[in-house]
Formats: C-alpha cells, sequence, structure tokens
C-alpha cells in the first residue's frame, strides 16, 4: 500500500468497522520511529517472533497477488458475459487455468 494510507484517519474507521487495519507504518521524517521499528523487527528475528499483523498482511498480499493474476493474465477485468452464473463460470474457469499454471511453475 501507499504511505499515504498510514494516517489515523484510515486506522479509526477501519477500527470502527470492527477490523484490523493492516497498514505499513511509514515513519516519514521521525528517525526516532524509524530506529525503533528496525530494532523491534531485530529483536523480532533474534528471537524468531513472528507477529499476527505481519502474517495477516503476507496472507493478504499472496491473495492479492492472486486476484491481480486472475484479473490481468486469466480474463478476470474484463468479462463479456451477463448473469451470475456465467460470470462465475468464466471467472471459475480463469481461476482453473490459474492454478494449473501455478502447478506447471512448481513442477517446473
Amino acid at each position: 500500500m501507499d504511505s499515504a494510507y498510514d494516517v489515523p484517519q484510515i486506522h479509526d474507521i477501519s477500527r470502527q468497522l470492527g477490523h484490523i487495519p493492516l497498514i505499513d507504518v511509514n515513519p516519514r521524517r521521525d528517525t526516532a520511529l524509524k530506529e525503533e521499528l528496525t530494532a523491534e523487527n531485530k529483536r523480532c528475528r533474534l528471537v524468531g517472533h513472528k507477529m499476527a499483523e505481519a502474517i495477516r498482511y503476507n496472507e493478504r498480499s499472496t491473495v492479492e497477488r492472486v486476484n491481480a493474476r486472475l484479473k490481468d493474465e486469466f480474463g478476470g477485468r474484463v468479462v463479456r458475459v451477463r448473469g451470475h452464473a456465467k460470470v462465475l463460470c468464466h471467472l471459475m474457469f480463469g481461476l482453473l487455468a490459474l492454478t494449473a499454471n501455478q502447478m506447471m511453475i512448481l513442477v517446473t
């Protein structure tokens, strides 16, 4: 996400909706905050601890990569049929092709 997403208003709205905001902290020009974030990451790596937010962030970014590939490479951006069933069918064909492609990448 863009650094502009790290503002208190977005964090507050997300929490009001009952969500946990998964937005990277942008220290901007605050060198003390930047050093604290670096030190915290170093301490977490040292003891082998992964924060729950980091795990969720990685899962979210994985899902977003799959969605992006489905839209960009497998016809999910422009669907030229009408009706829920036909759209679902076309998207599932794209998802099937994406899965087959990913399996071929893993095998080779």
